[in-house]
C-alpha cells in the first residue's frame, strides 16, 4: 500500500510533539485524522488542576490549523479500571508503579489502537521520542535520536502487533528541531511548555492523588540505626530513593532507603550509606520485544526514565549490576538495551 493511501489516526495531546507529528504525516501525503483521548476528568476533587479541557482545546486548534478532522474518545472508565485502580493497589502494597508504561500498554497502544482499527485506520501515530525499525522478521524498538528526550523506556511493554501499527515521526528528530518545525508551520502551540506529571492526570501532585483512596497515617522516620528523625504521613506516599518532601532536619540530605509497611515506618539514609544501594534486583515476567535472548545475558539495563544505561548480567528471575544502584523501588519497570535497541522488560519486585 502506498503511504499516500494509508489512513493514519494521530493521537493529539495538545502538546507540540503530537502537533508536529500530525503536520509531518500530512505533509508526507498520508490520509490523516486526529483524536484526543479524554482519560481523566476534573470530577475528582483534589488540589491542582486536571487541564483536559485546555489540552483538548489546544488539540482542536492544531487540527483546525491543519484542516484535519478531529475526534474525541472518552476512555475515562477504562482508564480508571485499568490504570487508576492499579496505581492505588500497588501503592497500598508499598510498591512504586510506573503509570506511563501501563498507560501505553493498555490505553494508547491497545484501546486507542483497537478503536482506530475499527474506524478503518491502518496505523496510529503519537509524538513519542522513539523509533521503530523493521527487518525481515521483527519490528524493533529503538531509542529516539534526542537522548535527552528518549521515551523508548515508556514503550518497553509493547508487542509486535502494536509496533507494526505505530508511527513515531518525531523519534528521528531533536526536540529543538521539533520546535523549529512547529514555529515554521505556525502551529498554535509551538511554544507550549512540555507537560509534566502522571500520564493523563495532569498537574495533580501524586500525594494528593493517592490521598483520595489511601488515608494518611502518621509514622516514624528513622535512620539506619533506628534513631527517630521525624514523622511522615504514611509510608504509601513515599518511594525508595525519594529525597524531597521528607521534612526532616539534621545534616542531610536524606533519602528513603526502606519502607516498613507493617510498622508504617520509613528508614532513611545518606548518599554515602550502603543501605541505599543494591547490587541486584529480583524481577518477574520478562517480555521480549522481538526475538528472545539466551540467559544469562550480558547487556545494559535502565530502571527509571532518563537513567544512563547500567551494565548488568540478566538471569531468569534477577538482574546483577556491575555498579551498585541507588534507590531501586519495587513495582518499577526494568528495560534491557542492546546499544540503542530495547530488547526486553520486566517488573522489579
Amino acid at each position: 500500500m502506498k503511504k499516500g493511501k494509508q489512513k493514519i489516526l494521530v493521537a493529539l495531546s495538545g502538546g507540540v510533539d503530537s502537533a508536529v507529528t500530525l503536520f509531518l504525516l500530512k505533509k508526507q501525503g498520508y490520509l490523516v485524522e486526529a483524536a484526543y483521548m479524554k482519560n481523566f476528568s476534573e470530577r475528582i476533587n483534589i488540589k491542582g488542576s486536571c487541564p483536559w479541557r485546555e489540552d483538548r482545546e489546544e488539540a482542536y486548534r492544531v487540527a483546525t490549523k491543519l484542516n484535519v478532522p478531529m475526534h474525541t474518545f472518552d476512555f475515562q472508565k477504562e482508564y480508571h479500571d485499568r490504570i487508576v485502580d492499579y496505581i492505588f493497589e500497588t501503592y497500598r502494597l508499598g510498591q512504586t508503579p510506573n503509570p506511563d508504561v501501563l498507560c501505553n500498554n493498555e490505553i494508547k497502544f491497545k484501546l486507542f489502537l483497537e478503536k482506530a482499527h475499527k474506524m478503518g485506520f491502518d496505523k496510529i501515530a503519537t509524538g513519542h521520542y522513539a523509533q521503530v525499525k523493521r527487518n525481515k522478521k521483527y519490528y524493533h524498538l529503538i531509542r529516539g535520536k534526542d537522548s535527552t528526550k528518549d521515551q523508548s523506556y515508556f514503550l518497553a511493554g509493547l508487542e509486535q502487533w502494536q509496533l507494526a501499527r505505530a508511527l513515531f515521526p518525531v523519534g528521528g528528530l531533536l526536540k529543538s528541531e521539533v520546535r523549529k518545525i512547529a514555529r515554521r508551520a505556525h502551529l498554535p502551540n509551538a511554544q507550549r511548555p512540555d507537560s509534566q506529571g502522571i500520564c493523563f492526570i495532569g498537574k495533580i501532585k501524586l500525594a494528593d492523588f493517592l490521598a483520595q483512596k489511601i488515608k494518611p497515617k502518621k509514622g516514624d522516620i528513622v535512620d539506619i540505626k533506628g534513631r527517630k528523625l521525624g514523622e511522615h504521613r504514611g509510608v504509601w506516599f513515599y518511594t525508595i530513593g525519594q529525597r524531597h518532601g521528607l521534612n526532616i532536619g539534621g545534616s542531610g540530605p536524606w533519602y528513603v532507603a526502606k519502607k516498613d509497611i507493617r510498622k508504617n515506618r520509613l528508614v532513611v539514609a545518606k548518599i554515602t550509606d550502603p543501605e541505599l544501594y543494591v547490587n541486584a534486583v529480583k524481577v518477574s515476567g520478562w517480555h521480549w520485544v522481538a526475538e528472545s535472548y539466551k540467559l544469562p545475558l550480558k547487556t545494559s539495563a535502565q530502571i527509571r526514565y532518563r537513567q544512563e544505561p547500567q551494565k548488568c548480567v540478566v538471569y531468569k528471575n534477577k538482574v546483577d549490576f556491575v555498579a551498585p544502584q541507588k534507590g531501586v523501588a519495587s513495582g518499577q519497570t526494568i528495560a534491557l538495551y542492546k546499544k540503542n535497541k530495547l530488547i526486553a522488560s520486566a517488573n522489579v519486585f
